[in-house]
């Protein structure tokens, strides 16, 4: 079965991410924004990043296809975010994860022909989607969600 092991996306200081560097840990892929009422999440996020990063990886996906919540450029992103919130996990470009433009990555992860697990829809910033060492969807998580919350961290630690 195909994996999110196959895709490379653009990394938003200009580097490559390939999804094939994390094989043997869990990714938790988030689509994120700036100027929304979950945006306070980075904080968790970064928290959850470096409790587990021996077992999971997780990748911030920036995204302005929700009510023009993340306006900024690559290095306005990557400044508010570090400075803001301390963040050290991945973050990829500004992506599309809805519509025509829709990146690949996310057109996987939505639709169970290609992931083989669930069709989903993106609802709003911040939803969560949970992949297995072996790059399998095995959960998706509202935006309403803390990453803390221990719904998400049974799953991380099986």
């Amino acid at each position: 079965m195909d994996s999110i092991h196959r895709f490379k996306v653009e990394g938003i200081a200009g580097n490559k991410i390939d999804f094939a560097d994390f094989k043997g840990k869990k990714i938790l892929v988030v689509n994120v924004a700036s100027e929304c009422g979950y945006t306070p999440q980075y904080a968790q996020l970064q928290e959850l990043y470096e409790t587990y990063k021996d077992k999971l990886i997780v990748i911030g996906l920036p995204s302005n296809d929700f009510g023009g919540q993340e306006p900024g450029s690559s290095a306005e992103i990557a400044h508010f975010c570090k400075m803001r919130y301390g963040v050290s996990f991945p973050m990829t470009e500004k992506i599309h994860i809805k519509g025509a433009e829709m990146h690949p990555l996310y057109h996987w992860l939505t639709h169970k022909s290609e992931n083989g697990v669930m069709d989903s829809e993106v609802k709003w910033n911040f939803q969560k989607y949970l992949l297995n060492e072996t790059g399998q969807l095995i959960g998706i998580f509202p935006s309403s969600l803390n990453p803390l919350e221990d719904s998400l961290l049974s799953q991380i630690s099986e």
